[in-house]
């Protein structure tokens, strides 16, 4: 069963800091022996979100590459934008995309943010709605009340 956590980020941030967020997550699920996959709305977000990962400090390196490149058996960090998901099993989806993709229950674990205008909130609210319709409970942590530790 798929398990769906939203971070909310503080009103002042935008989701720009969700892409942020979703590439610290990333580095700290790799470091812990995950495979992650990076699900973006399109092509230049998940460039963007590569490049940020190319930006962490060389010591805290994130083995990742766009679908469809790097090696054989893939790296422990995917990123995509296409409805056909990952190019092999991995347990975390971290989603920047607008809707929920139609593999999100083939995860274990679903990371998703609600973060910026109302526009924004509203589609964040969508995506609750329909993994509940989908039959996975999400939860929420509010990044305001609750900072995450990602040591």
């Amino acid at each position: 069963m798929t398990q769906a956590l939203f971070y909310v980020l503080p009103p002042s941030q935008m989701r720009d800091a969700a892409e942020l967020l979703a590439c610290r997550l990333a580095a700290f699920h790799y470091r812990r022996g995950a495979w992650v996959y990076i699900h973006c709305n399109d092509e230049s977000q998940s460039f963007a979100i590569d490049e940020q990962l190319w930006q962490f400090d060389p010591n805290d390196f994130v083995p990742h590459n766009l679908k469809g490149e790097g090696p054989l058996g893939g790296a422990p960090v995917e990123i995509g934008h296409d409805r056909l998901g990952p190019s092999k099993n991995r347990g975390i989806l971290i989603n920047l995309a607008e809707k929920v993709p139609p593999f999100a229950v083939h995860f274990g674990h679903f990371i998703d943010f609600v973060a910026g205008d109302e526009a924004t909130k509203a589609l964040a609210r969508l995506r609750f709605r329909e993994l509940r319709g989908l039959g996975i409970e999400p939860s929420t942590q509010d990044l305001a009340t609750q900072p995450l530790n990602l040591v």
